[in-house]
C-alpha cells in the first residue's frame, strides 16, 4: 500500500519529476503526459459517477481503479531496472471492459449516425471521459513509438474509450435520449 504523509515535497520545483523506478524526468516527458492525462480521464469519471447509480457506477468505480494500475503501469517504465515485479495492466482487466462493453450493446438498438455528446449529464460527462481517454491513447501509442509500453495497457485504453462511449448510449435511456448528429442540419 501507499503511504502519503506529506503531499509537497519540492523535489519538482525545477520542472522534473521522479517516476516509479527512482529516474526524474521532466514534466513535459512524454512519459509524464501519457500518465497525466489517465488521471485526467480518471477524474472525468468521478465526475460522470456523480449521475451514476447500481451496476453503472460500479463498472465506472473498477475502472477508476484501473487507471490507477495503469498509472503504476506507466511510471515505471517496462525498461527500468526495477521493473520485474511491479504492478502492469494485465489482459483480464481489457477482457472485462469487453464482456461489459458487449453486456451493455446487446440492450442498444443499432445507431443511425454518430452521437453528439448530451442527452443526460452522465452521458455528456462520459463523453468527456471518453475524450479524454482518446487523448491518453494516443500519448501512449506516441510513447510506445519511442519506449517500450505494456501492450495490454495500449489496448486497455482503447477498449475504455469504446466503453465509455457505449456506456455513455447506455445512461441515455439505452440509446433513447442520445442525441444524433445531423449532417448539414444547419446550412
Amino acid at each position: 500500500m501507499v503511504t502519503l504523509n506529506r503531499i509537497y515535497t519540492k523535489t519538482g520545483d525545477k520542472g522534473d519529476t521522479a517516476l516509479g523506478d527512482g529516474t526524474r524526468r521532466p514534466k513535459h516527458d512524454l512519459r509524464i503526459q501519457a500518465f497525466g492525462t489517465v488521471d485526467e480521464t480518471n477524474a472525468a469519471i468521478g465526475v460522470a459517477r456523480l449521475h451514476a447509480a447500481g451496476e453503472m457506477d460500479a463498472m465506472l468505480m473498477r475502472i477508476q481503479n484501473d487507471l490507477f494500475d495503469l498509472g503504476a503501469d506507466l511510471c515505471v517504465p517496462e525498461t527500468a531496472k526495477r521493473a520485474e515485479g511491479r504492478l502492469r495492466i494485465a489482459e483480464a482487466q481489457v477482457e472485462r471492459l469487453e464482456r461489459e462493453i458487449d453486456a451493455m450493446n446487446a440492450e442498444l438498438a443499432p445507431l443511425t449516425s454518430f452521437v453528439l455528446p448530451g442527452g443526460s449529464p452522465a452521458a455528456a460527462y462520459l463523453h468527456l471521459a471518453r475524450a479524454i481517454a482518446r487523448r491518453a491513447e494516443r500519448l501512449m501509442v506516441e510513447l510506445a513509438a519511442a519506449e517500450p509500453v505494456n501492450e495490454a495497457a495500449l489496448r486497455y485504453m482503447n477498449r475504455l474509450s469504446d466503453h465509455l462511449f457505449v456506456a455513455s448510449r447506455f445512461v441515455n435511456d439505452k440509446g433513447a435520449r442520445d442525441v444524433l448528429w445531423v449532417p448539414g442540419g444547419n446550412r
